[in-house]
């Protein structure tokens, strides 16, 4: 079959679709005939009783990380408690990730709503802001203008953008493998950071109120659950454990996702554009619970409102498809996607290295 038209490079949040709403089907393409045979498996409809049974583990997680706190008191055991609700908050983060595709609730008024709850009220995080910089990802997974996630920051992701870096940078851009999970200790503190940056600053954010509103209601009672309970030097070290284990176990679920795969040109199709970009992470129940399904994530591009207990039964039919249509499809394990990972940015770094 003859691959479709690319779909047109998004340049502006305004014009960025929610993330929630499938890619239009061209007739005859070689997404439309896998999106065809994804639907008569039934693999897009809605898993009402898993994500029931989910919630309800991630929200009493939650409860039950806050409520051991309380009981375990002015102690330095609660550093596991931290640890804990690391794993937690993580947890229902990939919640809010889920429920902004559209995943669990058929509607988007109650699917924001749920993932403000998610993210703004129990991870402290702007669900408004990620959600539009996830979607430009998934419109343009890779690409070095238009992904954010490989947009130059701390971590450099291209040759290009790591030359010319200098000082405490050019540094980090050096070393940046072996700075990768201790830079990850960072990330969920970043995430907080950026979110209010964003409701300050982002003219185009909608619902300012409500999400500014539910966030301050999380970092007050996060800041009171700390001093209330802990001595000051073991409530900076409960801050210190819990998001350094929360953006680790975040970051360690993302970055086997596209990290050292290829960058498109702009000219693929919809589904070489997904499938070529992305990487599956191999495994049994244990780690599709552990990552959110996110271990699925050539599958999980290309259908991004398909609940995610689907993905598992959706990839053996999408690896056949593309085998029969001759596209490269990836899937390794765990461990070697961070060696691909971590590769790669040693990679990016040399030129920086060869010039001293």
């Amino acid at each position: 079959m003859s691959s479709a038209t690319a779909l047109p490079p998004v340049v502006r949040a305004a014009d960025v679709p929610p993330a929630d709403r499938e890619p239009p089907v061209t007739a005859g393409s070689d997404f439309a005939e896998l999106n065809r045979r994804i639907i008569r498996a039934g693999l897009l409809e809605r898993r009402p009783a898993h994500y029931a049974v989910r919630l309800m583990v991630v929200a009493s997680m939650l409860v039950a990380g806050w409520v051991a706190l309380w009981l375990v008191g002015a102690s330095w055991w609660s550093l596991a408690v931290a640890a804990f609700l690391g794993v937690a908050f993580s947890q229902a983060a990939l919640v809010a990730h889920d429920v902004a595709h559209r995943q669990v609730f058929r509607t988007r008024k109650l699917s924001e709503r749920a993932g403000r709850i998610a993210a703004n009220l129990a991870v402290g995080m702007s669900y408004g802001w990620w959600m539009e910089k996830h979607t430009r990802h998934h419109n343009n997974p890779n690409h070095d203008d238009l992904d954010p996630d490989v947009a130059p920051e701390v971590l450099i992701w291209t040759s290009g953008s790591a030359r010319g870096r200098r000082g405490l940078k050019g540094f980090v851009t050096r070393h940046q493998a072996g700075l990768f999970f201790p830079l990850l200790t960072l990330l969920g503190v970043n995430l907080r950071v950026s979110s209010i940056r964003a409701l300050l600053r982002v003219p185009t954010m909608k619902h300012r109120g409500r999400e500014a509103g539910l966030m301050g209601l999380h970092l007050v009672a996060y800041v009171a659950a700390l001093l209330l309970v802990l001595t000051p030097w073991q409530a900076l070290a409960f801050f210190a454990v819990h998001h350094a284990v929360f953006g680790v176990y975040l970051g360690m679920t993302f970055a086997p996702n596209h990290k050292g795969m290829p960058h498109p040109e702009g000219t693929e199709d919809y589904l070489r554009k997904q499938v070529l970009t992305s990487r599956n992470v191999t495994g049994g129940r244990l780690t599709d619970v552990a990552l959110g399904g996110l271990n699925y994530q050539i599958e999980h591009h290309l259908f991004p409102a398909m609940p995610s207990p689907n993905l598992r039964r959706a990839q053996p039919m999408v690896e056949a498809y593309c085998r029969e249509i001759g596209v490269a499809y990836e899937q390794t394990s765990l461990v070697r996607s961070y060696r691909q990972a971590l590769r790669h940015l040693h990679q990016v770094g040399a030129p920086l290295r060869e010039t001293r």
